[in-house]
């Protein structure tokens, strides 16, 4: 009876010892996973406060790459960081007072751009494939005559070219339709509502120099769901771990009453 007595009795002590010991271990990872989480979490969103501005598009302009409505994403930068096929938001009281404007910049200072050739748009005498327009859409449904662009400024069209108030509808303007770089205070990196995502880049401009690169808003976006995933997992960890521990106990005892 007592040898009985005492074989049951050692391997629930050293169940029960192990099981705190893990819960320990557990509740430490935890809490270490919830801390780690919460400055993902929040870092990720602060990060894009910083980096990014978000902007309602009013008009169609932009369509099909932007609708009228549409929530983008835009991250601040220089315009001196400006390329041609970015998507730019600029301020500038010639085309429109106290609102910003959404365009494509199409030619950067130095260039010459004209339209069309062959129904194409031709930037320093090269004809520019822009996928971003509506199939069957003209690149412009006037003649733009050659324009050369001065330094320090920009040509830019809307995607939508029929219904867009671009540099093509300012070229009597003392500037000829062209926009400072400093009037441009962000680079659209996305849409987000709807959630259309990331832009695509505009490739029919590689052959004339180097492209944007998209900002860091997939890296915020990644932090931020590593952030949710570690929080949600390390908060669920107590109350599994109880209930494991509940039924670990309740197969403890009814061994130990066999």
């Amino acid at each position: 009876m007592g040898g009985e007595s005492t074989t049951r009795t050692a391997p629930r002590s050293g169940g029960a010892s192990m099981t705190q010991a893990g819960g320990k271990v557990g509740q430490r990872l935890s809490g270490l996973a919830v801390a780690l989480g919460l400055v993902l979490f929040l870092g990720g969103f602060a990060w894009g406060a910083v980096v990014y501005r978000p902007y309602t598009v009013p008009t169609s302009s932009m369509t099909p790459t932007i609708d009228a409505g549409d929530r983008v994403l835009a991250q601040r930068i220089d315009g001196s960081e400006v390329r041609r096929g970015d998507v730019v938001v600029f301020h500038d009281k010639t085309w429109v007072t106290n609102a910003a404007v959404v365009k494509r910049v199409v030619a950067v200072g130095g260039d010459t751009v004209s339209c069309c050739t062959n129904g194409k748009l031709t930037v320093n005498g090269k004809q520019i494939d822009e996928p971003y327009l509506a199939k069957g859409s003209p690149a412009e449904i006037t003649k733009i005559p050659t324009v050369k662009v001065p330094e320090g400024r920009l040509f830019l069209l809307g995607d939508e070219r029929q219904g867009s108030l671009d540099s093509s509808a300012h070229l009597t303007d003392a500037a000829s339709g062209t926009v400072s770089r400093n009037a441009v205070t962000a680079r659209v990196d996305a849409v987000a509502w709807p959630m259309n995502g990331m832009l695509k880049r505009p490739t029919g401009f590689e052959t004339l120099g180097s492209l944007s690169q998209p900002g860091p808003l997939r890296l915020m976006v990644g932090a931020v769901i590593a952030g949710a995933v570690l929080v949600l997992g390390g908060a669920a960890y107590g109350p599994i771990a109880s209930r494991a521990g509940r039924r670990g106990r309740a197969r403890t005892e009814l061994a130990g009453a066999r």
